[in-house]
This record gives structure tokens, C-alpha cells and sequence, in this order.
């Protein structure tokens, strides 16, 4: 084929390319329930925008064509913007286009350091000062109209809360979606650290930076390439834990030696890079959307408390999904357009729903309601010898035990992490290991609306005076299938509780927030064990730091009791239909 050819070849498959796209797009939108577009669009690549330092970060202009003044979308991203994602950037570009269609300037910047925008790029380090003087950017351009929302996923809804306390007045709506303004408390949960998210997160960061270029297959190549998925798994085993990120990649993750380094939320890196210290000072309208299995769901849920603490009116969206979920995104735009509607062209009247819309999982329900977490019956199921788990208070029976074996620590499989694997599985292969204990109860005989956070009591006595206490709710269908629904860590420490005259200790595990309809015939189940990895960190049952590795053979003995004089119980917040109808103002 001569030159001409191939030019026309190409030229084609860019036609049929673009065609499928636009054919795609506008199904999705049509799916999502999305007013139908108004404008067409102009794209404009490659913006520069000098940030005070003299650094250059680049951004794509998608500009409504038609006559009129239009409100402004910022969305920035260390993952590619769609002019450098080229046929990769469906995602980013399926939500600029949306908005654009629909009367909105959008501005896609990448962040320092990552593709062709400058700078080193250090996660949560420049996001304030940059997002600032691009906030400043904006206001001089001949376009703008006077009125700006940020929108975006994960770390692009992190770039939200760093210039959301003392923002512009102009920065009007937020649309934080499964993030959160507090990074150091999603790492270090419960007082271990993140093992699986955060070295995953890392690893991508790496395998996917090309500086002063654009992602391109090269760029996917290393990161769908199987081996890194492999030599992840290899580290996940690897001792110590600040070897982890050179098994991964092959060299040292500055950022990720970092993290293991400040394994206190409230230490001088985080308090630097989190902003929920400052809620206070957040004016802008903002619109939580979070999912129940998602990595950041407990801290995100912790940002709406404190935006109502600070006198806030913000609204919260709760999804039935976990962070990787393709469905995140869909739902992410159909709410920002929702909010940015409402709160960047005044149409007022679409705030007629409730401020809390949350998914019942275990049904094909949503639940309206004026705050989170709703009020709630609390039932109290008790741990019985022999892995019973009911209402009925326990007789006086011995403890029940298990070992936890730091060089074969009980795994997780699935719940909240940053893995296409998340989410609810299967936890009966689990269920088979001796260092895992597992309550049950009868065949439910009505169903039961678990709404909130689950709490467990628990007595224990532990060989060790470091260990971990970790506590995981399951769904037991007819099957027997073993699904789990939410669960909680605690790192216990020597001086954490006091210790009983007879040598136990009674501890209190809060497990993730859930909303879970248990079906009539299901059971539930309740895991008590001492590990889930890689999701959590090992610990080293002597106190030593992360970076500082497992001592091998130091295995923890572990007693659970249950008898009238510890009632160790699992604590649900039951919601019934009643509760639910008046919440959100039925009759």
C-alpha cells in the first residue's frame, strides 16, 4: 500500500473511530437520564498554564459552541487528560464532552509531574497551590462567566478538598466522588497501614509515568502486562515492607517510603497534605458521592459529618459498587451534572430530593433520607461457644482460640481495596483456615435492614501485647455462599484498654458503615481473626515500625471469650420500614 493509502486508511478508521465514540456516548448518556445535549463542542489541547514557580501545567478546553455565557468545570488529574490519552482517554473524555454538551466550559488539567505537564510530581504535595493559581487562571480568561465547580474520581476529587477551605467565591460546587480530604486516616485505618491499595496505587503511579509525553501504548503495555501483577503479589510477602515497592517496580517509591515512614495520621506529613482540619472554611456547595465498598468510604463519610458539623448543608450519594467499578464513573456524572445544574446555573427547584440518597444493598432499593447515618434500633447478637451467634446471652463456657502465624498470615479476599477483584466474594475458601473463628446465626426469619455502623465488643487475651484485632460481617445465603459485607481492624497496643482482674481486655471494633438488607432464610456471620492480608499490614507483635519488618516465628495465641461475665457481641444498627418512611418524610 503506497503512502496516499495509508493516510486514507487511517484517515477512515480516525472517522469510524470518532463515530463510535459519538454513537457510544450518546447511548451512555441516554442511559444515564441525562437532559439531551444542547451545544456542540469545541476542544482545545494543550492549554499552558504557568503556575507561580514558573512551572507550566497543560490542560484541554472543551467549550460549548453556541451564543451565550456558560459556567466552568475544572477537573484535574495526574492520569492523563484526553488530548494525551488519545483512544485511551475514553473515560476522561466521555465526561467532558457530557458536560460540555450540556453548557458547561470544561477545563482538564494534568497535575504536575505527570505526562506533559512539568514538575515532579509528589502526590497531595503541589495539589493546593496549583489548583489555586489555576483557580486564578480561570477567572481571567475572556470566557469565564463567573461561576466554577470541580468534579472528578478519587485523587481528582482529592484535588477538591486541597483548595476547597478559603477558595474564590466563584468556586460555587464540589463534586468529591469515592475520596476523601483525609489520606493519612484512609492509610493508616484502624492503626495499620493500607498494605494492598497503597502499594497498588504506588505501583501505578510508576509503571504509568512518561514525562513530557503523552500516555501512549508503551504506557499501557507496562501496566496491563501481567508480571506486575505477579511481582505485586511477591511483594506483598516481601520482609520488610520497605522492600515492597523494589520488588514491585524494580527501585525504590520515594512517596511510598514516605507513607511507611508517617504511620501517624496526626503527624506532621499528613496534617500537611489533609485538609479536613479545615471544613470550616469550605463555602462551596458540595455533593459526596461514595460507594459501600469503597477504599475511602468510612473517611468520605467522616467528611460529611464534619461539613454538618461546620454548618454545612452538603448532600451524600452512596453507591452499591467498589472503587474500580466502571459504574462509578456513570454515576458520577450524572450527579455532578445534577449539582453543577443546580448550583452553577440556578435552577434551584432540582434540590427538591432529600439530602441523603443511599443504595440498600441485598435489594433493588434506594432510600431517601434528611442525614446520615439514619436513626437506628440497636440489636445485640451474642458470641456463643461452638460459633453460635444470637440474641440470647451466653452460658459460662470456656474461650473459644486461635493462632496467627505472622509468616501465614490469614489472607482477605475482596471488601475494600484498589483491585478489580474488590468488593463482595466469596469468603468460603477463608473459612477453612484454623486461624479464623466463625459465629453464625439461625436462618433469619424476617428481613433485617442493617443501616450504619456496625460495632463489635469484644473480650480478649492474647499472648502478645501487640496484635491485631480484625472483625468481618458476612451474608450466608441458602447455598451456604459466604459473602462479606463490611469489616473493621483494630491495632491493639499495650496501653490501648485496660486489662480485667482475670487477664482479658475488652476491646470495641468499629467495621466499615454498610447498608445491607439480610433476607428472610439468610444467616449471618461474624469473622474474628488477627490478619487480612495484603489488605492490612502484618503486624509485627512486638511494636516495631513498618519499614523495620516481622520477626519470624512469633506467633500470637489468641482467646475470644464469651460467657455472662464477657459478653462479647456484635452490635447492629437495625433500621425498620417505619424509620425509614419517616426519614424521608413519607406517610
Amino acid at each position: 500500500m503506497n503512502r496516499r493509502g495509508r493516510v486514507t486508511l487511517l484517515a477512515a478508521a480516525g472517522l469510524l473511530g470518532a463515530g463510535l465514540f459519538a454513537a457510544r456516548h450518546q447511548l451512555m448518556a441516554r442511559a444515564l437520564g441525562l437532559r439531551p445535549p444542547q451545544y456542540a463542542v469545541r476542544l482545545e489541547r494543550n492549554l499552558p498554564i504557568v503556575m507561580p514557580d514558573g512551572v507550566t501545567l497543560y490542560a484541554d478546553h472543551f467549550a460549548p459552541v453556541g451564543a451565550g455565557s456558560f459556567p466552568t468545570i475544572l477537573i484535574r488529574s495526574p492520569y492523563g487528560r484526553p488530548s494525551e490519552a488519545g483512544l485511551l482517554g475514553f473515560a476522561p473524555t466521555l465526561a467532558a464532552r457530557l458536560f460540555a454538551e450540556r453548557g458547561y466550559h470544561v477545563i482538564y488539567q494534568g497535575t504536575r509531574g505527570r505526562y506533559r505537564s512539568e514538575g515532579h510530581f509528589e502526590p497531595f504535595s503541589h495539589e493546593a497551590s496549583d489548583g489555586h493559581a489555576t483557580l486564578a487562571w480561570i477567572a481571567e480568561q475572556p470566557w469565564f462567566e463567573g461561576n466554577v465547580g470541580m468534579w472528578g474520581l478519587s485523587y481528582l476529587g482529592y484535588t477538591q478538598w486541597a483548595v476547597a477551605a478559603d477558595a474564590p467565591p466563584f468556586l460555587k460546587a464540589l463534586v468529591p466522588v469515592i475520596t476523601t480530604s483525609r489520606f493519612g486516616a484512609a492509610f493508616n485505618s484502624g492503626g495499620s497501614f493500607a498494605y494492598e491499595t497503597a502499594l497498588r496505587w504506588a505501583s501505578l503511579v510508576q509503571s504509568t509515568a512518561n514525562p513530557g509525553a503523552d500516555l501512549d501504548l508503551q504506557v499501557l503495555r507496562r501496566t496491563l502486562d501481567p508480571r506486575l501483577e505477579r511481582r505485586l503479589h511477591e511483594a506483598w510477602a516481601t520482609q520488610p515492607f520497605a522492600e515492597a515497592d523494589r520488588h514491585a517496580v524494580g527501585a525504590p517509591i520515594p512517596f511510598f517510603q514516605q507513607w511507611l515512614n508517617e504511620p501517624d495520621p496526626d503527624g506532621y506529613y499528613w496534617r500537611q497534605v489533609d485538609h479536613h482540619r479545615r471544613m470550616n472554611h469550605v463555602s462551596a456547595a458540595v455533593h459526596l458521592v461514595a460507594a459501600w465498598y469503597d477504599i475511602f468510604l468510612s473517611e468520605q463519610l467522616d467528611d460529611y459529618t464534619d461539613l454538618l458539623a461546620a454548618g454545612q448543608s452538603p448532600c451524600l450519594t452512596v453507591l452499591p459498587a467498589h472503587h474500580t467499578e466502571n459504574s462509578v464513573l456513570l454515576a458520577a456524572i450524572r450527579e455532578g451534572l445534577w449539582w453543577f445544574d443546580a448550583h452553577l446555573k440556578g435552577q434551584r427547584e432540582l434540590l427538591k430530593r432529600r439530602a441523603v440518597r443511599l443504595a440498600l444493598m441485598g435489594s433493588n432499593e434506594w432510600h431517601e433520607m434528611d442525614f446520615w447515618p439514619p436513626p437506628a434500633n440497636h440489636q445485640r447478637l451474642f458470641l456463643h461457644a461452638g460459633g453460635g451467634l444470637s440474641e440470647q446471652p451466653p452460658a459460662y463456657t470456656q474461650p473459644s482460640f486461635y493462632c496467627c502465624d505472622p509468616g501465614d498470615p490469614t489472607p482477605s479476599i475482596g471488601g475494600p481495596v484498589l483491585s478489580s477483584f474488590a468488593g463482595p466474594c466469596d469468603q468460603r475458601p477463608l473459612e477453612r483456615r484454623k486461624d479464623l473463628l466463625i459465629f453464625t446465626t439461625e436462618p433469619l426469619e424476617h428481613d433485617l435492614d442493617v443501616i450504619g455502623y456496625v460495632r463489635l465488643e469484644l473480650f480478649a487475651q492474647a499472648n502478645l501485647r501487640h496484635y491485631d484485632l480484625v472483625a468481618r460481617l458476612c451474608q450466608v445465603d441458602a447455598h451456604g455462599r459466604s459473602i462479606n459485607v463490611c469489616e473493621g481492624l483494630l491495632r491493639v497496643e499495650p496501653d490501648l484498654d485496660e486489662q480485667q482482674p482475670d487477664g482479658s481486655r475488652l476491646f470495641e471494633l468499629t467495621l466499615n458503615p454498610t447498608a445491607q438488607r439480610f433476607r428472610a432464610g439468610q444467616r449471618l456471620r461474624l469473622h474474628i481473626c488477627s490478619a487480612a492480608h495484603p489488605r492490612w499490614s502484618v503486624n509485627s507483635g512486638d511494636g516495631r515500625l513498618l519499614h523495620e519488618g516481622a520477626p519470624v516465628g512469633l506467633r500470637l495465641e489468641q482467646n475470644i471469650f464469651h460467657d455472662p461475665n464477657h459478653p462479647s457481641a456484635l452490635i447492629l444498627p437495625v433500621v425498620s420500614p417505619e424509620t425509614r418512611r419517616a426519614m424521608a418524610g413519607e406517610r
